[in-house]
């Protein structure tokens, strides 16, 4: 089985989704956009992986490896394969899918709780009714057609969607470890700017290694119910 990551910046990588692969029997490979665009045989793929990044969807312009990225995403899904988008990821899912993507009314940066949200499907994923999540993003999506809400915040409508039973974008990060929060701070500090939902560089990074571990549990669920849809 080969799992596929799409990644747009050097500074976010798969964090702890990386053990979860290892663990899993997939062979993994990557498409580093920021070093080549190169895009896989989707035959080839048997699960995708669509990483964050600074950048918007909309930024076609300045990142022309957009326009062919959300086209394979596109083509991908229509294979019913499992997908899963983070931040960036989740958003080129729903551009791909023809959902509006732009800026949030706030900005959500460090530790913030989203909440699930009900709906009627019984077999979709379900969030906890509450967990602390890992937050970095100033835009936001209008859910695809068909799509489930899994979850918002007090910050941000949707946070998380599905589709079907083999897609799903999260706007917040599960994935990240200490070192990939480091990382991010690194790059992005100057976004840190004083507001509501903006926490500062010294209270992001002394959060409890709990705090991970709690994160990086949920993004192995995630994981596992996508992995789960995979014909054997």
């Amino acid at each position: 089985m080969q799992a596929h990551y799409f990644q747009h910046v050097p500074f976010e990588g798969l964090g702890s989704i990386e053990a979860w692969v290892d663990n899993h029997g997939y062979q993994i490979n990557a498409t580093r956009f920021y070093q080549q665009a190169d895009l896989p045989d989707i035959n080839d793929v048997d699960f995708l992986v669509v990483m964050g990044g600074p950048m918007s969807v909309n930024d076609e312009a300045q990142y022309p490896w957009l326009i062919a990225e959300k086209q394979f995403i596109r083509q991908f899904i229509e294979t019913g394969k499992p997908v899963l988008g983070i931040c960036l990821g989740a958003q080129l899912i729903a551009s791909a899918m023809g959902a509006r993507v732009y800026p949030n009314n706030e900005k959500e940066i460090g530790w913030w709780p989203i909440q699930a949200v009900a709906n009627n499907n019984a077999a979709a994923f379900t969030f906890p009714e509450m967990a602390t999540v890992f937050h970095w993003h100033g835009e936001t999506f209008d859910l695809p057609e068909k799509s489930l809400r899994l979850a918002k915040s007090f910050g941000c409508h949707n946070q998380a969607f599905q589709m079907g039973h083999s897609v799903i974008g999260l706007q917040f990060h599960l994935e990240t470890t200490e070192a990939s929060a480091q990382a991010i701070i690194e790059n992005c500090a100057d976004e840190l700017v004083p507001a509501p939902y903006v926490q500062a560089e010294g209270e992001i990074l002394t959060a409890d290694l709990q705090k991970y571990q709690n994160i990086n549990q949920l993004m192995n669920s995630v994981l596992d119910y996508l992995d789960n849809t995979q014909p054997r």
